[in-house]
């Protein structure tokens, strides 16, 4: 993405999310998402251990932090694709500890995968209607009467076709999913999710093997949710990414919240940089990570 680009669509940030100094763990003006004392221990290793964390309602938080980090298996503990050993967390005032993942998809937390789970023997289409929530033709006597829930599919393909025409993917609507190119299953998977209707949305390395040409289309209906009232929670490495659209940062190191902020304060962060290199440097973490450049005579 060029510089001009970025200048033109520069999203607007929220502010003021959060109460008090912006330490690990601090508290938020309003909260969606709230966990504390969750942890995972795989064998001798501690993948997560998060003593508190809250995530501001209505914004773009990057999860971020080097690889082993524990985002990911953070990500499927909060999303019950995964048991905690400890640990306890609510969504929207809920407790979702121990619900499992369909019950938190259909409360309005849905997420998407770093490995893309489209079902490629189905169209795209069929994909898309997979998402939506309270089918009527899924009960097995409900389904020997069509009479009963083809209104209900009819306005469910609108849906699909309507947010598929978003995507511009409504070409492809026919073809299989495994046909797709990977940049392509991204943004299915990221389109499903909108299926449910959801109010809290994560996604996990939404770039990762994307093509260069769909990173700018990817990163507008990132901007998108968050335009039309959805909150997002994403786990990325790229940090030209994070700068451009992320309202509020988290860092994760080692399983544990090592900083929050934005995203400027957090990449000065010695902590942050700390982290990615294994020793302090008096540099911002987007130079360190070959992301930004820093004209001559700045620091």
């Amino acid at each position: 993405m060029s510089s001009n680009s970025s200048e033109k669509k520069s999203p607007v940030k929220s502010t003021g999310l959060h109460i008090g100094e912006a330490l690990p763990g601090v508290k938020k003006v309003d909260p969606i998402l709230i966990a504390d004392h969750v942890s995972r221990t795989f064998g001798g290793l501690t993948a997560v251990d998060v003593e508190h964390v809250e995530i501001p309602r209505g914004a773009i938080t990057a999860l971020i932090g080097p690889n082993g980090a524990g985002k990911t298996t953070l990500f499927n503990l909060l999303t019950g694709f995964d048991k905690p050993d400890t640990g306890s967390w609510s969504f929207s005032g809920s407790n979702l500890a121990g619900v499992p993942a369909h019950k938190v998809a259909k409360m309005g937390q849905v997420r998407t995968f770093q490995l893309t789970k489209a079902l490629g023997l189905l169209t795209v289409l069929e994909n898309m209607k997979l998402g939506a929530k309270d089918q009527s033709g899924e009960s097995l006597f409900t389904s020997l009467f069509p009479f009963l829930w083809k209104k209900q599919e009819a306005a469910i393909e609108e849906r699909a076709l309507g947010i598929l025409e978003r995507f511009k993917l409504v070409k492809l609507k026919d073809d299989f999913a495994a046909s797709l190119s990977g940049g392509q299953r991204k943004l299915l998977e990221m389109a499903r999710a909108l299926m449910s209707e959801p109010t809290l949305v994560m996604l996990d390395e939404p770039m990762a093997g994307v093509n260069p040409a769909l990173t700018e289309s990817l990163l507008e209906h990132i901007l998108n949710l968050k335009t039309e009232g959805m909150t997002v929670l994403f786990v990325e490495h790229d940090m030209h990414m994070v700068r451009h659209i992320a309202d509020w940062v988290i860092v994760m190191a080692e399983g544990k919240i090592i900083a929050e902020g934005s995203p400027d304060e957090v990449m000065r962060n010695d902590a942050v940089i700390d982290a990615y290199l294994g020793s302090h440097q008096d540099v911002d973490l987007g130079v360190v990570t070959g992301r930004i450049t820093i004209p001559k005579g700045k620091k």
